[in-house]
């Protein structure tokens, strides 16, 4: 399980990018300070509510759940109705209630009320897959992972990292090629830089400090240059 997750030496060099500098770039844009790091289960709870969730209801919502039910034995004995009342604005609450619920249980009644470490064990949990439990070993026990959402998708497919169609093939590939060390915050600089600049429809491609460095941003700004021309 470990080699899966932590595998063998990495290459900083891949397809002409170089990785060193291009998260030298984005960690100066996003100073990893500022990462957020919290309790695996609080994690594990926000990670599922935020499926098919804008962040800016996620984070919210999952602060007024903890507020009233603050880890895995108070949810796992309260109400699902009062569960389905506090998360009702993200997507799929009823569902998410439910499974919420479930995995409270079965975290106290199988591990002690802590989530296990194991992501095999985290993905026999229901609801749970790889990136769900990637995100929780990196921001609640910090182990070296690469979460892929679909800011991680779509960032390294637009750099030129990767020519993939799905996440967990895009989780395989990065695997290979970003160097263990940079693990911990990869998802984060990602996220963070597609929110920010790198967004799904009209990225700033002029405001990017790794434009020069990525396939869709060279040709964004060589198609920009040649309008001007």
């Amino acid at each position: 399980m470990r080699e899966c997750f932590y595998g063998k030496a990495r290459l900083s060099n891949v397809k002409g990018k170089d990785i060193d500098e291009i998260i030298k770039r984005l960690r100066a844009l996003y100073p990893p300070d500022s990462f957020r790091r919290s309790d695996p289960f609080r994690v594990l709870v926000s990670t599922i509510l935020s499926q098919r969730t804008n962040d800016k209801i996620t984070y919210p919502t999952a602060e007024k759940l903890f507020d009233v039910f603050p880890d895995a034995q108070y949810l796992a004995k309260a109400p699902l109705s009062k569960i389905e009342e506090i998360i009702h604005r993200v997507n799929y609450y009823k569902t998410k209630a439910e499974r919420i619920k479930e995995i409270a249980n079965i975290i106290v009644r199988d591990f002690g009320g802590k989530v296990p470490r194991e992501p095999k064990e985290m993905c026999e949990l229901p609801g749970v897959g790889p990136k769900t439990a990637n995100c929780v070993l990196v921001f609640g026990f910090g182990f070296p992972a690469i979460p892929v959402d679909t800011h991680v998708h779509r960032i390294s497919n637009r750099i030129g990292l990767v020519r993939t169609k799905e996440p967990e093939k895009t989780e395989q590939e990065l695997k290979k090629i970003i160097p263990r060390k940079y693990w911990i915050e990869i998802n984060e600089l990602l996220v963070r830089h597609g929110q920010e600049i790198c967004k799904p429809i009209k990225p700033e491609c002029a405001k990017c400090p790794i434009a020069e460095m990525c396939d869709f941003g060279m040709n964004a700004l060589k198609t920009r240059k040649n309008e001007r021309d």
